[in-house]
């Protein structure tokens, strides 16, 4: 073992955790303004019914993949009666699927984003970085499941990165776990703690949103201005103003 690994996947992934956390942090204290995808819509609507689907059912599919993968260990799918050549199949099914269909509507969105005008002139230099780290990890995504479907020892990332993420819980990286990894899946996980390092930076920002408080809004009573027959009557049940 040497520094450079420990480096890499001992000490990596908990900066990335720092710069994660507290960059949300501050960018939610410092920035509410700027939180936000800066929707684009208005200029532009066709491709963005197209690629902004494709994108975002194709990269929660590919979230849940990981998480099946990385943290529900080998043996208990053992257990289940799920064989590793039935694993690899689903995984390269799903997982291609996915893949493709978020790969898809990220150049998609990226096309639209350059050729329509006020969305590009709107495009900042946080963004441009964004689109290439984001396409950069779903290639190398696409690369490690065609690599891992082929079922070989060496290719199968639930000997060697899933045993290395599940350690990063418990604070024991098992870091000759992923040194003995494949060059694609080191890459492929470098790129994503890059991603994950910069998220708090982007528009990526808007995923840790949710719209809870539409839940418990109060309702918005919308009056006409008109006056006289054409008015519409009140509703019963709202007292006049």
């Amino acid at each position: 073992m040497n520094w450079q690994d420990v480096l890499l996947w001992a000490v990596l992934p908990y900066v990335m955790v720092v710069v994660l956390v507290g960059g949300t942090i501050w960018r939610y204290r410092y920035d509410k303004f700027g939180w936000t995808t800066r929707s684009s819509e208005l200029h532009e609507s066709r491709l963005l019914r197209i690629g902004s689907p494709l994108f975002h059912f194709g990269l929660l599919v590919v979230i849940i993949g990981h998480v099946i993968g990385l943290i529900i260990p080998k043996s208990w799918t053992d257990a289940a009666g799920l064989s590793q050549q039935a694993y690899h199949v689903q995984a390269l099914l799903l997982g291609g699927i996915a893949g493709f269909c978020t790969l898809a509507g990220v150049a998609i969105l990226i096309y639209r984003r350059r050729t329509t005008g006020p969305v590009f002139m709107a495009t900042t230099r946080n963004d441009k970085l964004m689109y290439v780290v984001l396409v950069a990890a779903i290639v190398a995504g696409l690369a490690t499941t065609l690599l891992g479907a082929t079922g070989g020892e060496e290719h199968n990332y639930r000997l060697t990165v899933a045993p290395w993420f599940r350690s990063l819980f418990v604070l024991q990286p098992d870091i000759a776990s992923m040194a003995g990894a494949g060059l694609a899946f080191q890459l492929h996980t470098l790129i994503g703690m890059l991603l994950f390092t910069i998220w708090p930076f982007t528009r990526l920002v808007h995923a840790f949103t949710a719209p809870l408080g539409y839940l418990f809004r109060p309702y918005i009573v919308y009056r006409s201005r008109q006056r006289g027959p054409a008015a519409r009557p009140a509703p019963r049940g709202w007292e006049r103003i």
